[in-house]
């Protein structure tokens, strides 16, 4: 059996010590990009509007993700409300930008990771966790202890700082992030903050460094690894060309990439005349050709 690595790191006292050092920062937070200083412990509220507890949508297992993660149990999933991106065409806008869910402490948060090992998901896959990492790993900590023994999945929109991922490495066992948008301009345009492609390339190089590519057991469920998320948008304003190329010269030729062409108008979407309509057929097809003649050799296209 493959041991996630958070297991060793209980048992050699080094979750711990990540769990308290992410805690702290907590009173004056630079968990992510925005570096907003604020005191979440004081009840101070920055541009995740989060405090010291995790606001969560829900808990379940789940069969809507790539097939490596679902297995035959599904993958069991905890959806994290509010995030730090400001996306226009949000599908889950009630979610991550009003804040739909309860308040959980540490304890319940690791409640819900062991009630899903005991469904026999095959992992425990976090939903938007980029301003929740004190919150997560103290509940991987507790849950640890009880006797968690799942690969964990850090399912993220992108937006992460390099600091951050560094203190969970052997801490998350599958990094999963988005790369939305090539074009720096466009990304503060539909996203609502700067920099994000450059951000986003250094959150997936450090998830690449400490993981590599993704692996799978006999069954074909992945255990450890990257695997890479792009959404294709209408007119190829996403520049898929381009962040396919970053992938397989940067990162790697063998990466999972999921190519998807689920876009369609949401949330906001409608100001905005180039998001009014989904992908076509066309441009989906076109995305994945880029990614071919980029060399990448482990595409998934899922339309």
């Amino acid at each position: 059996m493959n041991k996630p690595g958070y297991v060793k790191l209980m048992q050699n006292g080094q979750l711990e010590s990540r769990m308290l050092k992410l805690k702290s920062m907590l009173k004056e937070c630079v968990l992510c990009p925005h570096q907003c200083r604020v005191d979440r412990t004081r009840g101070q509220r920055g541009y995740c509007k989060t405090l010291d507890n995790a606001v969560v949508s829900g808990a379940e297992a789940h069969f809507g993700e790539e097939r490596e993660l679902v297995g035959t149990h599904g993958s069991g999933t905890v959806f994290f409300s509010f995030c730090n991106l400001a996306c226009v065409f949000c599908q889950n806008y009630q979610i991550s930008h009003f804040g739909t869910g309860r308040e959980a402490t540490a304890e319940e948060l690791a409640d819900m990771m062991i009630g899903l090992q005991a469904r026999k998901c095959h992992n425990i896959n976090l939903v938007s966790p980029g301003h929740v990492v004190p919150q997560v790993v103290e509940a991987i900590f507790l849950a640890a202890k009880e006797g968690l023994t799942i690969p964990i999945v850090y399912n993220t929109n992108g937006y992460d700082l390099t600091d951050t991922l560094k203190l969970l490495e052997g801490i998350v066992d599958i990094y999963m992030p988005d790369i939305k948008f090539a074009d720096e301009r466009l990304a503060q345009k539909y996203l609502g903050v700067k920099s994000y492609y450059s951000i986003a390339k250094n959150a997936v190089r450090e998830m690449h460094r400490q993981v590599g590519d993704l692996v799978t057991d006999e069954r074909g469920i992945a255990y450890r690894g990257l695997l890479v998320r792009h959404l294709v948008m209408p007119g190829n304003i996403a520049g898929t060309g381009e962040i396919m190329r970053f992938i397989a010269d940067e990162i790697s030729k063998e990466t999972y990439v999921n190519i998807m062409a689920q876009y369609y108008p949401a949330h906001r979407a409608y100001e905005f005349e180039e998001l009014k309509r989904g992908v076509t057929a066309h441009e989906f097809s076109k995305a994945v050709q880029a990614a071919r003649a980029a060399g990448l050799n482990n595409i998934k296209a899922f339309d």
